[in-house]
Formats: C-alpha cells, sequence, structure tokens
C-alpha cells in the first residue's frame, strides 16, 4: 500500500490506506466538551477545553467539518484561531518561517524512515509533506462546497495544522454561496467571537486578542459560477504554499499543481465514499475540473489545476470501486520499489 493510496470505502473509521497516506498514527476517538453545534476546540489531548466557545453552525463549513470528525476520528478539524507550538505549525508560518516549513518535512523524513527502514530523499520526503499537507487541508474547501454549496475564502494564516495528530485548525471568515442558502437573505450570516484560548489547551493562539470574525456570504448565481469561485479561492490559498514548498520538493510549477490536484481529488473522492455519495463525488470532480474550450480546442479553463479529475473505468478487480489516473508521481518507487502506486502516470501513461 503506497503513501498516496487513498481509495474510498464505505467503514466509518479512518482506512489503513488514509492513515498512511496522512502519515497519522492509529485513529482513536475524540471527546468535545457539551457546548454550542459546530467544530470542536482542540484542547492538550485532543479535548474540547472547557470553557471556551466556538463558532456555530452560521460558520461555512462547520456541520460538514463535524460529520467529516464523525466518520473520519484520524482527520480532526475545529473551528479555532491559528495555533502554535506542541506539534501545532501555523499555515501563515509555512511561508514566512522556513523552519516551521523545515519541521513539517522533518515529520515526514521520520515516518519514512520508521516505515521503509531508510532514509528517503530529501526532494522525496517534501513531497510526502506537501501531500499530506494539502489533501486534509483542501477539505477545508473542496467538503462545504460538496455537501453545503458554500465555498469558504481562507488564506493560510486562517488555518494549523499538527501532523503527529490528524487535527486542523480553520477560523471562518467569508464565503460564497447559491441564492437559494439562507445566509444569501439580508441578515442571514452572523459574526461570532473566535475561540478563546484557554489555559492548558494545545499550542497558542496566533492572534490575541481574540477578534470577531464576520461570516460575511457572497452570492453567485449558479451551480457553475460555484465551481468556479472553489477553484480560485482553493488556487489562491495554494499558491504561496506550493511557492514555499517548490525549493524543497525540486519541481516545476505544472508538477506541482499536479500534485495539488491529485490530493484535493482523492481527499474527497475518499470522504465521499464514507458519506456514501463516492460516485457524486466523481460526477461533480470531473465536472469541476473538466477542461474548457478555446476556439473548438481543449483549454484549462481549471488552471493552474490540472485539467481533468483523471477518474477512469471500474477499477482492475474490482466493478464496485471506480480507479484513476493521478497526474503526478509521488516517487515512492525510489525507497521501495515494489510500492509504485497502480495509478501512478509512470504507469498509466507507460
Amino acid at each position: 500500500m503506497t503513501v498516496s493510496s487513498t481509495r474510498p470505502g464505505p467503514a466509518p473509521r479512518a482506512s489503513a490506506a488514509v492513515e498512511a497516506a496522512l502519515a497519522l498514527p492509529p485513529s482513536r476517538p475524540v471527546t468535545t466538551a457539551p457546548g454550542p453545534a459546530g467544530c470542536t476546540d482542540p484542547g492538550a489531548d485532543g479535548t474540547a477545553a472547557p470553557g471556551t466557545t466556538v463558532p456555530g453552525p452560521a460558520a461555512p463549513g462547520a456541520a460538514a467539518y463535524r460529520r467529516l470528525g464523525e466518520l473520519l476520528p484520524a482527520l480532526r478539524v475545529h473551528c479555532a484561531p491559528p495555533r502554535t507550538g506542541r506539534g501545532w505549525i501555523a499555515g501563515a508560518d509555512l511561508l514566512t518561517h522556513p523552519e516551521a516549513l523545515r519541521e513539517l518535512i522533518a515529520h515526514d523524513a521520520r515516518q519514512g524512515l520508521a516505515r521503509y527502514g531508510r532514509p528517503l530523499r530529501p526532494d522525496v520526503a517534501a513531497g510526502f509533506g506537501l501531500h499530506r499537507f494539502v489533501w486534509p487541508v483542501s477539505l477545508l474547501f473542496t467538503l462545504p462546497w460538496f455537501l453545503e454549496r458554500r465555498v469558504p475564502l481562507l488564506t493560510p494564516a486562517d488555518i494549523s495544522i499538527r501532523r503527529r495528530t490528524g487535527e486542523l485548525t480553520v477560523r471562518p471568515g467569508a464565503f460564497v454561496c447559491l441564492p437559494d442558502d439562507p445566509a444569501s437573505a439580508p441578515g442571514g450570516a452572523t459574526a461570532r467571537p473566535e475561540a478563546p484560548e484557554a489555559p492548558g489547551t494545545a499550542g497558542t493562539a496566533a492572534e490575541t486578542p481574540c477578534a470577531v470574525r464576520r461570516h460575511t456570504a457572497r452570492t453567485v448565481p449558479d451551480e457553475a459560477a460555484l465551481a468556479g469561485e472553489l477553484r480560485a479561492a482553493l488556487a489562491d490559498f495554494l499558491t504561496p504554499l506550493l511557492a514555499a514548498f517548490r525549493p524543497e520538493v525540486r519541481r516545476g510549477p505544472r508538477t506541482l499543481w499536479a500534485m495539488a490536484t491529485d490530493a484535493a481529488v482523492e481527499s474527497l473522492w475518499h470522504a465521499a465514499g464514507l458519506f456514501g455519495e463516492e460516485e457524486r463525488a466523481r460526477t461533480e470532480l470531473s465536472a469541476l475540473l473538466a477542461p474548457g474550450l478555446q476556439d473548438a480546442r481543449p483549454a484549462p479553463e481549471c488552471a493552474p489545476f490540472t485539467p481533468g479529475a483523471g477518474f477512469t473505468g471500474p477499477a482492475s478487480g474490482s466493478a464496485a470501486h471506480p480507479d484513476r489516473c493521478r497526474a503526478s508521481c509521488c516517487l515512492v518507487y525510489t525507497v521501495e520499489a515494489e510500492a509504485m502506486c497502480a495509478g501512478c502516470p509512470r504507469v498509466t501513461r507507460g
């Protein structure tokens, strides 16, 4: 089973494939203190900090993130300000502090040594780190779009990640929705306070004091426009992060965007499989990344993402689960030759 194996499945817990893809320890349940509906706020051991206030259901994506955590305990999303310390890395620090990026990659280097018994090449460890970062972070955008028809407008400064426990924080704010969304009506979106940092909780809030974050809704006319907003929001978020990773991964922009496309497609595909909506995800991802037409010729309307979601016919040996051809190679074969992914372009393209 390879590092980027993310085939969907019906199991209500994280599969070994996803834990391998994210380099997580075996999944464990998360305990949350009673409080408003919405995302949970993490404490030192993954528990909600007593007495904290978290954004309620008006926060874009809150219900989707909560549903994901119920079916995939190995990946948990908390609606809270970015955190640092105790294994937390703030998204903004990946852009401005080289040591934060090195810390993220070092996690994958250690995981690779433990798994394969020999060191990964530095560029391969960086590639694993990029995949394992983009895979869960893309869900902050794609999952609300898929389940709620809302597109959060986030920047790297709005998130943080703790790889060793499979946790993310996200600071919800403005979002894009359709005309029939309740938030599109006057007064439909609300302002909520950010979760305060309680003594003894995991990490340190990146911004103090906690500000009020307005959940401002912007309406677009139809599904096609919303899909365009999703592509733009995710591309805007990833562009500076891919630039930060580029010297470590040692690949050009086209390959970096192919890697990002694979991670974004595979994460939503897997999550949708847990929800029993794998086929809808396959259809909607294919439409989301479909090439456009320009002068009667294919044009990458989904740029900078790689055109096409890569889905093919039924997987070899299994008519139940369709396979896909990846747009990028994770280079796992450089450390374990027999671990070549079935959907690797080195295989599918000969």
